[in-house]
């Protein structure tokens, strides 16, 4: 076994890693960029090597500088943990030949299923079914859409080199082939740096179904079950769970087989996932007519193994370790067992709400369910971020993984549920609520599982707020009001309670709730507090602290909220969901203009990759005007109204700010 491995990847993965190896006694090193110099994972080892600049490409992906950071350290292994260059070929090959060992399949095995097409070649005369479609080495635009026709629409264009949905685009007519074939081939580029793609048919109604593998040096490869992944955002991974609902014994065992098969067909060795495309021609409730085919495998790690973990009590980077020092795989395939059910969530830095644009910002406040006064049975948290860092445009919008398993599936998303309830996170817009809002719908709940079931939920997904403006209200009231007792005097004319020697006391409180104005009306009456919200009719109002929540009664309602004020934002959290509400300052607003007109900013730091119209040209609302490139994938912006293009302020490679203006957009004639 090894004394010292180098981990080359940081965030939760390398936290992850580890924290394994010191279970093992094994001592750790990480890298770190500009960016991560104070980041948990390089706290989370024994020591840190700098590598470079902030940007991947600088620093985590400068793969000789990984190398002698591992000699350096003495290192005798190297973890790529997953992404960066955890399925590079040439770095495996690099390692070797440095005389380190890369805790990861050979150099060939990545190379056989890092090109898709290629893959899919083997995976064909290896026996294991595949998606019909077009995986040739000729990449000529007009060749792939005369393809495109042939397979018949709609289709998908995916990356040749890659994953994790980047590169990838659904296609449902000929007339858009050209546009997203031209997006694939620039997202797959700056990605992987290979623009080719391939085109497969789009299969309805699909499920995500992967099954984990394993294989070490002396022939024995088994797998580990099989992982649902249907739910997806962007063709990347929303919620995983194991093992995947309606799964018969049969269907298990045959994917089982054809991902051993396909595992052997490449000399594979370690971690891997072999991904299916699941069909459903037989609908949800006959699991036992699907068919599967497949997709493409993932030669490391996923992000997703937590699941396997929970449902087979084992730890998978324990065994990429034993493996990887020679040690043959600790259990043989009839051996393995399931116990229960187990479900992941990725808590992202993004807004659902408008098209999951990735976010940035500080984590002014990040509280986790084992730090919030409950316990919930069962949870794991995999993260590598603490209260105070920074989420930077960098990297991944990834900031926790949440895991929780239960002995059926309904007290998995129980517990899910119920963990996330208890996520406190300021300073970033966040997807928990969205997740929240996931589990709760007919479909995820009812396990009416594909790829399609956010669009097909969509109007109980997005635009939701479970707390309510009236509890909203309430609760930013009398967190304003506990916060101006405590800081009140013994002086009884400096006194906010309300009293009055005679007559009834009133106050009034603006805020902005979701980009509306609400006006709040407090009256001070004998029998107690009572509060207006909008045209409502007045009701009482009471609230009673309870260590950091407040006990809030309020129109019939009772709830218990946890109230974080961060400047003139106060961010609301109960158990029926969380909200913001913004207190106003109506002599600060005084005299403003309503909006900024013809202005177009750029809502997130980034690159801008094209512009889609010319100065003078008219454009409608909606249209697409810009693509910028943050966090790794693709954004396109588009006009917030109809309006003739004024004045391009930026050219396609230049690198903007949040809030920097695009271009200007006049007013139709």
């Amino acid at each position: 076994m090894f004394t010292k491995i180098l981990i080359a990847n940081r965030g939760e993965i390398a936290c992850r890693v580890a924290a394994t190896a010191r279970r093992m006694g094994i001592r750790t090193a990480a890298v770190y960029s500009d960016a991560d110099a104070h980041a948990r994972h390089v706290m989370a080892c024994d020591e840190a090597v700098h590598v470079g600049g902030s940007a991947p490409r600088d620093s985590y992906l400068r793969w000789q500088r990984i190398i002698d950071a591992a000699r350096a350290t003495g290192a005798q292994a190297i973890h790529p943990g997953y992404g960066f260059l955890s399925e590079n070929e040439d770095f495996a090959q690099a390692c070797q030949d440095a005389g380190l060992v890369f805790i990861g399949p050979p150099a060939s095995a990545i190379r056989d299923m890092g090109l898709k097409a290629e893959s899919k070649r083997l995976m064909e005369a290896a026996g294991v079914p595949l998606v019909p479609g077009y995986h040739g080495q000729d990449q000529d635009p007009a060749l792939l859409q005369r393809e495109a026709g042939r397979i018949g629409y709609p289709v998908l264009i995916k990356a040749s080199a890659g994953g994790g949905g980047k590169g990838m685009r659904a296609v449902d007519k000929a007339e858009d082939f050209a546009a997203a074939l031209a997006s694939c081939q620039r997202e797959a580029a700056g990605s992987f740096g290979n623009e080719a793609v391939l085109v497969e048919k789009y299969v309805q109604r699909p499920r995500h179904i992967e099954i984990q593998v394993f294989g070490d040096r002396h022939g024995h490869v088994v797998y580990l079950f099989e992982r649902d992944c249907s739910v997806q955002r962007r063709h990347q991974k929303v919620l995983e769970e194991a093992p995947a609902p309606g799964m018969t014994e049969a269907l298990r065992r045959q994917m089982g087989e054809a991902a051993v098969a396909a595992a052997r067909a490449v000399g594979y060795v370690g971690a891997g996932t072999v991904e299916f495309i699941v069909e459903q021609p037989g609908g949800y409730e006959r699991p036992e007519d699907m068919k599967f085919y497949f997709m493409e495998m993932n030669t490391r790690l996923q992000v997703e193994h937590p699941v396997t973990e929970a449902i087979t009590g084992l730890d998978l980077v324990e065994w990429q370790l034993r493996v990887a020092s020679g040690e043959p795989l600790p259990l043989a395939q009839d051996q393995l067992r399931l116990h229960g059910h187990a479900i992941e969530a990725r808590l992202c830095a993004e807004n659902p709400d408008n098209d999951f644009l990735p976010a940035t910002g500080q984590l002014a406040v990040y509280r986790k369910p084992s730090a919030s006064g409950f316990e919930v049975a069962d949870v794991r948290i995999d993260d590598g971020v603490r209260e105070g860092d920074a989420i930077s445009p960098f990297y991944d919008s990834m900031i926790a993984k949440l895991i929780v398993r239960g002995r059926t599936r309904a007290e998995a998303l129980g517990r899910l549920d119920a963990a996330l309830a208890l996520v406190r996170i300021v300073g970033v817009q966040t997807n928990v609520q969205f997740l929240r809002r996931v589990l709760a719908t007919p479909s995820f709940s009812g396990a009416r599982l594909d790829t399609a079931l956010i669009q097909r939920e969509q109007g109980r997904l997005f635009g939701q707020d479970p707390l309510g403006l009236d509890m909203a209200v309430a609760a930013a009231a009398a967190h304003i009001m506990l916060a101006e007792r405590a800081a009140e005097t013994p002086d009884p004319f400096s006194r906010t309670d309300g009293f009055r020697s005679h007559g009834v006391a009133s106050r009034r409180i603006d805020f902005d709730h979701q980009g509306q104005p609400v006006v709040a009306k407090l009256r001070y009456l004998p029998g107690g507090l009572h509060l207006q919200v909008g045209d409502e009719p007045a009701a009482p109002l009471s609230f009673t602290p309870q260590d950091e929540r407040i006990d809030v009664r309020y129109a019939g309602r009772r709830q218990v909220v946890q109230v974080f004020r961060r400047g003139a934002a106060l961010h609301i959290f109960g158990t029926d969901g969380a909200t913001a509400i913004t207190e106003l300052d109506p002599l600060a607003s005084a005299g403003e203009g309503a909006g900024e007109g013809g202005r177009l900013t750029a809502p997130m730091p980034g690159k801008v990759v094209s512009f889609a119209v010319k100065v003078g040209e008219q454009v409608r609302k909606g249209q697409p005007l810009a693509v910028m490139e943050a966090m790794k994938m693709e954004h396109t912006i588009a006009a917030p109204r109809d309006g003739v293009v004024g004045e391009l302020l930026f050219a396609p490679g230049d690198q903007v700010a949040e809030g920097d203006e695009l271009l200007r957009l006049a007013v139709s004639a």
